[in-house]
């Protein structure tokens, strides 16, 4: 393990044993990883759910608490199924404009002429490129 206490066993101000759950998850150069983890989880509740998986699942567990924290303290209500709505509706919203985009596309490609002559017809006018996006929406 490492030299010294980890990060968990320096923060709960305790003797680092051989065997720490916490070390090797919770190396003593990054101390915030862990009090972000206690102040949500509690250092028991993780040392049991550590302890409980099989420990080539540990690491992955440590990274997916500390992150969860993380959003949790940043967002104490939706944590990080916050970020993940956010993203969702980003995605719909890009999608959507996708759609408009296509079928743009292939209403132009089906009326080659209606587009060209009224493109002729609005030559210099401003409010054109305006009212050719307003068509799909």
């Amino acid at each position: 393990m490492n030299p010294g206490r980890c990060a968990a066993c320096r923060y709960l101000r305790r003797r680092c044993p051989p065997d720490c759950i916490f070390s090797p998850y919770f190396p003593p150069n990054n101390p915030q990883r862990f009090a972000s983890i206690h102040r949500i989880y509690g250092a028991s509740n993780v040392a049991k759910l550590l302890q409980q998986l099989p420990s080539h699942l540990r690491t992955q567990a440590a990274d997916s608490l500390y992150l969860e924290a993380q959003y949790r303290i940043e967002d104490p209500v939706y944590g990080c199924v916050g970020l993940i709505s956010l993203l969702q509706q980003q995605i719909h919203d890009v999608e959507r404009q996708l759609a408009m985009t296509q079928a743009e596309i292939a209403f132009r490609a089906r009326h080659p002429q209606a587009v060209e002559s009224n493109l002729l017809n609005n030559v210099g006018n401003p409010s054109f490129s305006n009212q050719a996006s307003s068509w799909f929406m």
